[in-house]
């Protein structure tokens, strides 16, 4: 979603972890955590991007497995996300392409 950010920021993120899927709140803080690490390596890609075409963003993570994933493999979806969002974004203003 395209919006008007409170501040300079590019970029806003949020994570989510069902209550239904996990009902230990370890568990979610966990993924929480890792979702937020991995998201922390991989955001500047879409934050340099943002910067160049003068937009912001806000971004939901919602964590829909049903069981806890390996860093790794989080970090690569995180990155395939990102680099999908980035090839959806419009044109710069002022930009013709």
């Amino acid at each position: 979603m395209y919006t008007s950010l409170p501040g300079a920021s590019a970029v806003q993120a949020g994570f989510s972890v069902p209550l239904s899927q996990f009902s230990r709140a370890t568990d979610r803080n966990r993924i929480k955590r890792v979702t937020r690490e991995a998201w922390r390596l991989n955001k500047k890609v879409l934050f340099d991007e943002l910067l160049e075409r003068k937009l912001q963003m806000a971004v939901f993570f919602v964590f829909t497995a049903k069981k806890i994933i390996p860093f790794e493999t989080i970090q690569g979806k995180i990155s395939v996300v990102l680099n999908r969002l980035i090839t959806e974004l419009p044109a710069a203003p002022g930009l013709s392409s």
